[in-house]
């Protein structure tokens, strides 16, 4: 059985990323998030293991200087990590896996992981509309919702270092966008090769 597919999937905050993804998640049976780890506090509704594995800076800091992670970057002041044992575990026992990380660490990914990973990234329609979904969600203030765009602008300069780019200015037409990807992936004659040969009689 050859290993399942790891999508990553970047975007500035408030291009609706995380809104995607767990559309995504929710729809196809055999994709999973691998719930990563942040040194953050968790927000209200949040669960410690099932949103993010809440630890402190002293775990985090020995996780990553121990190879603990594939990715791990600090964002807006916190630390984020994706744990390596976690996700090669999904992907060995066949089961897709989104990753749900900002640029630095689907760089990282590209560097350590090299050959693996579908990118793909999603733009909001405006730096302006983007900023009144951050309004909009209610989680920040508005020094944090400058810090953020601010962020975003950067972010948005590396959109052309992914294979697939999704303006998400309509949620229900992106999701189709997003599934169609996941499925052309499926697709993919590695995926599929084994059980062809196996229906077919093919050597």
């Amino acid at each position: 059985m050859s290993r399942a597919s790891l999508f990553i999937v970047s975007a500035p905050s408030g291009a609706g990323k995380s809104t995607l993804s767990n559309m995504a998640v929710d729809h196809f049976d055999g994709l999973e998030f691998s719930v990563s780890y942040t040194t953050r506090d968790p927000r209200e509704g949040e669960t410690d293991g099932v949103h993010y594995n809440f630890i402190d800076k002293a775990r985090f800091d020995e996780m990553a200087s121990s190879g603990g992670f594939v990715e791990y970057a600090s964002v807006h002041g916190n630390n984020y990590g994706t744990g390596r044992s976690d996700l090669m575990a999904l992907l060995d026992a066949g089961t897709d896996v989104l990753l749900d990380i900002d640029v630095q660490g689907a760089e990282q990914i590209r560097a350590s992981m090299e050959g693996e990973g579908i990118f793909i990234f999603i733009l909001p329609p405006s730096i302006y509309e983007c900023g009144a979904r951050l309004k909009k969600r209610g989680l920040d203030d508005d020094e944090a919702i400058e810090m953020r765009l601010k962020g975003a602008v950067a972010e948005i300069s590396k959109c052309l270092d992914y294979e697939f780019i999704i303006i998400n200015d309509d949620l229900k037409e992106s999701f189709e966008r997003l599934k169609s990807i996941v499925l052309a992936e499926r697709t993919r004659r590695r995926r599929v090769e084994s059980k062809v040969k196996e229906i077919f009689n093919l050597s």
